[in-house]
């Protein structure tokens, strides 16, 4: 097998970036998921180790409330470091979501560097949810009392999207995830807006990150997968067709609902597919085609329901069937991911025993896959 080239310093080149996100996995809770973290977090090293894995998705992130963010970022720093010891080429990705929510935005500062890479006055004072979110949408846009959807137009929202990064990187990130970037720039003309952020986080980290440049991708939608400025690469969810004769069982199809799986989308960038999570459907365990569940569940709460032997049928199948029609297409394998409607909270591929004794074993699964791609 041939070595892999993981190393850059500055940009990153096309054979590299396609070297890390063949090996990409998402796994949450490495810093915190809002205000949870691995309990296993040092046998989640050892396995990420293992598998050959080298980005690692999801690492950190707000959805709505967490801890303090002196608390939150200095966390995230502690992890990643130790992340850095086990293996200094991991990438740890964390995310800038979406959701907004009225107390964490209202109870966190703004630092002096944030108003100064923007020519603003420094003030002293706390990020306002009012100033930065869509107005037209109700207080409880996520299922939640005091939710809302940011709006990439407004500068608060601006600073907001650039702050987070910012610590992120400091914290140890080289990479970012921005959340369903059409939806934050519904408004954003020729997306003018977002390319500004995204221009002052890419300088922010040609300085500040470790090996002096950080990923930067969203969830792409349309025409704006084609951008070639904005993003490193491209990222969606699978969107997996169901088999209804063959209970649990699905497939991937070029074409089918939104999905990358087609020529202007699979063939233009490199590109990560993941088991995404968004909940469950009024029909859970029914097949339900044409719509985004698969079984009437998301994607990584479907699959990990699968029987241990089709799980392990699955990953090389979908490994597989992507990359030989889309030769810079990547299945980010899941790793440890919350759930939906299942008995556990989350997913964890880790071996089960003593140090996962709630691991669903498919870490020799992945790091075969990795090895023999």
């Amino acid at each position: 097998m041939t070595k892999k080239n993981f190393t850059f310093d500055g940009p990153m080149s096309r054979e590299v970036l396609n070297n890390y996100l063949s090996r990409a996995v998402t796994h949450i809770g490495i810093g915190y998921d809002n205000n949870r973290c691995s309990e296993t977090f040092e046998d989640d090293l050892r396995m990420l180790k293992n598998e050959g894995a080298k980005f690692i998705g999801r690492a950190s992130y707000v959805w709505a409330d967490s801890v303090p963010d002196p608390e939150h970022f200095a966390f995230a720093k502690a992890r990643f470091a130790r992340g850095h010891e086990v293996d200094p080429e991991f990438i740890f990705q964390a995310c800038v979501f979406e959701c907004i929510y009225r107390p964490f935005v209202e109870a966190t500062k703004i630092p002096a560097y944030v108003f100064e890479a923007f020519d603003l006055p420094a003030e002293d004072r706390n990020f306002s949810f009012d100033a930065m979110r869509f107005t037209d949408k109700p207080d409880d846009v996520w299922g939640m009392k005091q939710t809302g959807v940011p709006d990439i137009t407004k500068e608060e929202a601006q600073l907001w999207f650039f702050y987070r990064s910012a610590e992120y990187i400091l914290a140890g990130a080289e990479a970012i995830h921005l959340g369903q970037v059409c939806m934050i720039g519904r408004d954003d003309k020729d997306f003018a807006c977002w390319h500004k952020v995204i221009d002052k986080i890419r300088a922010f980290g040609s300085v500040h990150a470790r090996r002096h440049y950080v990923l930067i991708d969203a969830h792409t939608l349309g025409w704006l997968r084609q951008d070639e400025t904005m993003f490193d690469y491209n990222a969606f969810p699978i969107r997996l067709k169901e088999i209804p004769e063959e209970h649990l069982h699905c497939v991937c199809e070029e074409g089918y609902l939104d999905s990358m799986f087609n020529e202007k989308d699979g063939l233009c960038r490199p590109f990560l597919v993941e088991f995404d999570n968004f909940g469950i459907s009024p029909t859970p365990g029914e097949a339900t085609v044409d719509s985004h569940y698969a079984w009437g569940y998301d994607e990584i709460s479907w699959f990990a329901k699968l029987p241990a032997d089709y799980r392990a049928e699955f990953l090389p199948y979908i490994r597989k069937w992507v990359n030989d029609r889309y030769p810079e297409g990547w299945v980010q394998m899941p790793s440890h991911r919350c759930l939906t409607g299942c008995d556990r909270y989350d997913y964890s591929a880790n071996t089960h025993s003593d140090a996962c004794p709630h691991g669903w074993s498919d870490e020799e699964t992945i790091k075969a896959i990795f090895e023999t791609e």
